[in-house]
């Protein structure tokens, strides 16, 4: 049966730090008896290599008779001395045994070997430990009691750096653990918010799923995304609304004009209706570039900024192109050509010469488009794409039109995973850097 986890972001939390600090608390713990244990061990075993050496000691300065006679006496306590030859089913221990450097740190000068005699002693058998006399001859010293394989340890500062680590690998695991779950939702709220500030009418909705305070923090990200939507979308279809209603008043007062006999007056009308369609114009382009829905399909960079080219040429507008790309990019044509010949027609109008030069990156096509007019302010550089915003120079009707073409161009090229950025050139004039999805394709090996 799988428990439910707990709904509160701070019953997470505390959850994983009390789960944590018991599982370091029983690491250090384990570490703790299993060092007392090694210390443990190592006492004993320096007990009985003094006892041992100290008996040695003696039965070297006996003779053999005498010998006979104390070796019972010495060995008494809890050491089993003889000194017959040795007996059978022994098998020698290893060299890293525990008690080994125990007897050597106290018999440097002695022979020893250590065994593990099984007749009679149990499962596991017991500890015998040979050492040479002086004149030579072997005294056996059996062990009874003690293990004769005790688990293997590490040395005291091993051990403590193992436990040092210990502590502090599981305190790092635990905080990494609850600043991720803590940090994550966060983070995906963030780009949420990111996404809603470049392309409002195509971010998803955030996962109502997790901890109480994140499922909160999400419905309410969601309803405000929600309420942009719609009030980006009531604006847009207020505006496409007047401008479309307000051709027919148009209409009627040209009508009207033509009537007028004074041919000055009836000039200044035309060119004030003039002025007010192409208004009108523009902010139906607007309404529609922020709705537009057309399907992605590969577009020929090259050729379309050719037929740009050739068809600012016959406008008498100097646009030169420069570059190639390597590959189509998936984009909508129609909106891409408008959003280009936007961009084109304005550094027309203000610097009268273009160049456009194209790069392929691996991932993006990026266009550079500048021109060679005086620039604008580094405040006027995102204002611009701003709806019906127009710089102070360009306030006359013969170069500043609406103040939409620029925020046309940016909605159609977001609207197609595009992006468009100004920027003052080095070398005088304004650069737009486009950016376009879809990059050079990986040349295939031989």
């Amino acid at each position: 049966m799988k428990l439910p986890l707990p709904r509160s972001l701070f019953a997470r939390l505390m959850l994983i730090w009390l789960v944590g600090i018991a599982l370091v608390l029983a690491v250090s713990f384990a570490l703790f008896v299993g060092e007392r244990d090694r210390v443990g061990r190592s006492a004993l075993f320096e007990g009985i290599a003094q006892q041992i050496a100290a008996t040695a000691d003696v039965l070297d300065r006996l003779g053999p008779a005498e010998r006979e006679r104390w070796i019972e006496e010495l060995g008494r306590r809890r050491l089993r001395l003889s000194l017959r030859p040795l007996p059978d089913h022994l098998r020698e221990l290893p060299r890293n045994h525990p008690l080994v450097p125990a007897l050597r740190a106290a018999m440097p000068e002695r022979d020893i070997a250590l065994y593990v005699h099984h007749r009679g002693e149990g499962p596991h058998g017991a500890l015998l430990v040979t050492v040479r006399l002086a004149d030579g001859s072997p005294l056996h010293v059996r062990l009874p009691g003690i293990p004769p394989t005790p688990e293997f340890s590490l040395p005291a500062p091993e051990r403590l750096l193992s436990a040092l680590l210990a502590l502090v690998g599981g305190v790092l695991v635990l905080t990494w653990v609850a600043v991720r779950i803590a940090t994550r939702p966060l983070s995906r709220m963030a780009e949420a918010a990111r996404r809603l500030g470049e392309e409002p009418d195509r971010s998803p909705p955030l996962d109502t799923r997790g901890p109480t305070e994140v499922a909160q923090a999400a419905g309410a990200f969601n309803q405000m995304q929600q309420r942009v939507r719609e009030h980006i979308t009531e604006r847009t279809r207020i505006l496409a609304a007047i401008s479309h209603d307000l051709q027919t008043p148009i209409t009627r007062l040209r009508l009207r004009a033509e009537m007028v006999d004074d041919d000055d007056l009836r000039t200044r009308f035309q060119a004030d209706l003039d002025a007010m369609q192409a208004l009108i114009r523009e902010g139906l382009d607007y309404a529609r570039s922020r709705d537009s829905s057309a399907p992605l399909q590969p577009v020929d960079i090259n050729g379309l900024l050719e037929a740009l080219a050739n068809d600012a040429a016959e406008m008498g507008w100097a646009v030169a192109v420069s570059g190639r790309a390597a590959a189509p990019c998936p984009a909508q044509p129609v909106a891409l050509r408008r959003a280009l010949w936007n961009l084109v027609e304005n550094g027309i109008k203000f610097g009268e010469r273009v160049d456009i030069d194209v790069e392929q990156t691996a991932k993006n096509t990026v266009l550079h488009i500048h021109d060679h007019g005086p620039g604008l302010p580094a405040e006027e550089l995102e204002k611009v794409f701003e709806p019906f915003y127009r710089t102070e120079s360009s306030r006359n009707r013969e170069t500043g039109g609406t103040g939409l073409g620029l925020a046309i161009a940016r909605n159609l090229l977001r609207a197609q995973g595009g992006e468009v950025s100004l920027a003052n050139h080095p070398d005088g004039g304004l650069l737009a850097t486009v950016t376009l999805l879809g990059g050079a394709r990986p040349q295939a090996s031989r």
